[in-house]
């Protein structure tokens, strides 16, 4: 056992309220997953991965944190959400990008239909779509984003699928 990394003990959410959508901020080049995001949050002073789920380039979808764990993968909506991750969003000089699969996007698509089964009431959206409103006019404007992440509107994506 890594001493500096104890086994990893799930503290459990009451409520799922948002399902959020997140990118790795890596090029399409890279293929990770699961255990090379773990790597990368332990490096951070994470106990394990952050997300519930990580779909990879070929529409792999890869279980992270259980389920019914509090995530570790959006500051201030931790406990009342899960994330999912997608390989991919920025280009070769580290700009925010939509470069997804058309594998990762049905997997996607895949994954929040189950998740909306089980979550009903959740809303859905991209990490970027919790920033704060700075000007506070109701709306988060791309102007406002603390980060671009997931490299595209999830909301105006989903409108095409419902």
């Amino acid at each position: 056992m890594n001493a500096a990394h104890p086994p990893y003990v799930p503290r459990h959410r009451k409520t799922t309220e948002l399902l959020v959508v997140h990118c790795s901020a890596t090029r399409p080049t890279l293929d990770i997953g699961v255990k090379d995001i773990t790597q990368w949050h332990r490096q951070r002073g994470f106990d394990t991965v952050g997300y519930h789920y990580v779909i990879r380039r070929n529409g792999e979808v890869q279980t992270g944190r259980p389920e019914s764990a509090i995530g570790a993968h959006v500051k201030g909506h931790n406990a009342n959400s899960i994330g999912v991750c997608l390989a991919g969003g920025v280009d070769a000089t580290g700009k925010p990008e939509n470069n997804f699969t058309s594998e990762q996007f049905a997997a996607l698509r895949g994954l929040l239909e189950q998740l909306g089964t089980r979550y009903p009431d959740a809303r859905i959206l991209g990490h970027r779509d919790l920033s704060p409103d700075r000007n506070g006019d109701g709306v988060i404007s791309s102007s406002e984003f603390i980060k671009a992440c997931p490299s595209f509107d999830v909301r105006a994506w989903l409108k095409r699928y419902t």
